[in-house]
C-alpha cells in the first residue's frame, strides 16, 4: 500500500504540502478518524474513490491494501459544501466582470472555505449584464468547472422600500419579456429572487413550469400573497428575516408565510449579523427538514486581502466582519459555507450533523441535485470537504480532483 501519512496537527499548524497523493482520476482511498457521509458521523472509515466518484464507504480497517491512500490523521471528511448564494469571491463581483473568469475566480475562492458547488449569484442589474452572466456561467461550465451548479439570478424585480444595497436605479417589475427569456435558459439550473407582489398574475407558475427555482425576497409581500406564490410554484425564500416584511402579531407577512408553509424551504445566512440566533433556532424549530439551508451571501471580500470593494459605483467596506455600504446598510456577508457551520453549530447550537446537512444534502436536495451531491456513498461525485475541530479547511475533492488549503 502506498500511503500519505498527513502528520497530527497542533494549534496554530497546518498541513505541509501533499508529496505522494496521486492527483490523476485514478482509484484511491482516503482514511479518516471521521467521516460525515451526509447522514451519520462514522468513526475510522475509509472512502474509496474511483476517478470522479465515490466508489465505496468502508471501515478503515477494509480498506483495500494495494489502493494508494491518503491517512487523514485529525479532522472530519465530509461532503462539499454547496452555497446557493454567492455574490463575490477573490476581490471580485459578479456585477462588475459578468463574464467566465470571475465565476472561476469565485469558485477558487469559496473552495477555501469548503465550497465544492455554488451558485454564482448577480444582483439587480440591466438586461444586458443578466445576459453576459448568463454566458459567464456557461462558458465557466462548458470549461470543465463542475463546481457551477448554475446561476442565481437575484433581482431586479423586488419592492423599492426592501431593496437593501440594490441600486434603486436597477429595480424595476418583471415584463413579459422578462420573464420569457428566462423561461428560455433551459440548459442552467437557475434560481430567480424576485417580490412576488410585483409579479403579474401567472408569470410565478410560467417560470416553475419552466423548471426555475422562484424565490421571494426583497419583498414587501403580505402572507397571504406569499401564499398565493406558493399556490402558483413558489419555492422558497431568500435570506429568511433579512429584507422582508416581518411577522407581526396580526399580519405574518414573508416571515411568517415562509415558517408556516411546509413547501417552501428558505436560506439564511448564518454569520453573526444579519440573523439573531435565536431565530435561527426558532426557523430550525418551524421548518421540516430539509427546508432551512445555509447561504452565506457572499461578496468579493472572501478570500481577498482587501478589506473593500465597489459596487453600483459606490464602496463597501468590512469591518470586524460586516459589510456595509456608506450609509451603514448592511451588504452581503463576508464570510464562507464552512464559517456558516461553525457558526451555527457552536453559537446557535444545533447538532454538527445538522449543520453539514443544511450546507450541503439540503442545498443539493434543493437543486435536484441530490442523486449525485450531498452524500459520501456508492455512486455519488467524490466532493469532498476535510476539516479540523477548528473548523478550519484543510483539504477538498472537486470531482475526486484534491486540492490543498494551508
Amino acid at each position: 500500500m502506498s500511503v500519505a501519512i498527513l502528520p497530527r496537527l497542533e494549534p496554530g499548524e497546518h498541513y505541509a504540502k501533499e508529496q505522494d497523493m496521486p492527483t490523476s482520476a485514478t482509484e484511491f482511498a482516503i482514511t479518516a478518524p471521521t467521516v460525515f457521509d451526509g447522514e451519520r458521523l462514522l468513526p475510522d472509515h475509509c472512502v474509496i474513490v474511483r476517478g470522479e466518484t465515490v466508489v465505496q464507504v468502508l471501515p478503515a480497517r477494509d480498506c483495500p491494501a494495494e489502493l494508494d491512500t491518503l491517512i487523514l490523521d485529525t479532522g472530519i471528511l465530509a461532503p462539499g459544501l454547496i452555497d446557493l448564494q454567492v455574490n463575490g469571491g477573490g476581490g471580485l463581483m459578479l456585477n462588475n466582470a459578468p463574464v467566465s473568469a470571475t465565476v472561476n475566480a469565485m469558485a477558487a475562492a469559496h473552495r477555501a472555505t469548503g465550497t465544492t458547488s455554488m451558485l454564482p449569484t448577480l444582483l439587480s442589474d440591466t438586461h444586458e449584464v443578466q445576459q453576459a452572466a448568463v454566458e459567464a456561467v456557461r462558458e465557466a461550465r462548458t470549461g470543465g468547472n463542475a463546481g457551477i451548479a448554475g446561476l442565481h439570478l437575484e433581482g431586479p424585480f423586488f419592492e423599492p422600500t426592501r431593496r437593501g444595497t440594490h441600486s434603486a436605479g436597477m429595480i424595476r417589475p418583471p415584463r413579459a419579456q422578462d420573464i420569457d427569456w428566462l423561461c428560455a435558459l433551459q440548459d442552467l439550473t437557475l434560481i430567480v429572487t424576485l417580490a412576488p407582489e410585483h409579479a403579474q398574475p401567472g408569470q410565478i407558475g410560467q417560470l416553475t413550469r419552466s423548471g426555475i427555482h422562484v424565490c421571494a425576497g426583497h419583498t414587501n409581500a403580505s402572507y397571504q400573497q406569499v401564499r398565493d406564490a406558493a399556490k402558483q410554484g413558489l419555492h422558497g425564500v431568500t435570506h429568511l428575516f433579512n429584507a422582508m416584511s416581518p411577522l407581526t402579531s396580526r399580519e405574518p407577512g414573508t416571515v411568517g408565510a415562509a415558517l408556516d408553509d411546509d413547501s417552501l424551504w428558505a436560506g439564511i445566512v448564518a454569520d453573526g449579523y444579519h440573523v439573531h440566533p435565536a431565530n435561527i433556532r426558532l426557523a430550525h424549530k418551524a421548518k421540516p427538514a430539509g427546508k432551512l439551508v445555509l447561504v452565506t451571501d457572499a461578496m468579493a471580500t472572501v478570500g481577498s486581502d482587501s478589506p473593500a470593494f465597489e459596487l453600483y459605483g459606490e464602496e463597501i467596506r468590512e469591518s470586524d466582519g460586516r459589510l456595509v455600504n456608506a450609509d451603514g446598510v448592511l451588504a452581503g456577508s463576508a464570510i464562507g459555507m464552512i464559517d456558516a457551520v461553525c457558526y451555527v453549530n457552536r453559537t446557535v447550537g444545533l447538532a454538527l450533523e445538522e449543520c453539514l446537512r443544511m450546507a450541503s444534502l439540503y442545498p443539493a436536495a434543493i437543486l435536484k441535485l441530490d442523486d449525485k451531491l450531498g452524500r459520501v456513498a456508492s455512486g455519488y461525485r467524490a466532493d469532498l470537504v476535510h476539516f479540523n475541530d477548528d473548523f478550519t479547511v484543510y483539504n477538498t475533492w472537486l470531482a475526486g480532483q484534491r486540492q490543498s488549503h494551508t
